[in-house]
């Protein structure tokens, strides 16, 4: 999975961090910001990224305006949006916009790491951490 670079976005740390653990468990190289500005500063940056996982509800902006953006600046991304709850109009907008996945929180780890897995371009998983 070398190259496999993925950013996740999340204002709860304790999701980021956990979320972060068990990607680099899993061979992934994984980088964490907290908000839609902070990860615009990462993706503008020298890094490529094959992958973001994002939270649809943070204070400022939206999993859905952030996914709007980078459809614009980085449409090669693969995008998944996470969310405790999605409504039918977000769930129809992100699928508008290109979404590549999305996730209902509380969700297993091993769906996450299935849906990074495909979304990456990955097959076979190992679960680790």
């Amino acid at each position: 999975m070398a190259g496999q670079r993925i950013l996740i976005v999340d204002d709860d740390r304790e999701s980021r961090d956990l979320l972060q653990e068990v990607l680099e468990a899993n061979g992934y190289e994984v980088s964490a910001v907290h908000d839609g500005e902070s990860a615009r500063h990462e993706l503008d940056g020298a890094n490529a990224f094959r992958a973001v996982i994002a939270d649809l509800r943070m204070p400022g902006e939206s999993g859905i305006d952030l996914l709007r953006d980078l459809r614009h600046q980085h449409p090669a991304y693969s995008i998944v949006l996470m969310s405790s709850f999605m409504s039918d109009s977000e769930r129809k907008q992100a699928l508008e916009l290109g979404v590549d996945a999305m996730i209902e929180k509380p969700f297993r780890l091993t769906e996450l790491l299935q849906i990074v897995s495909e979304v990456t371009g990955n097959r076979s998983i190992e679960v680790s951490g």
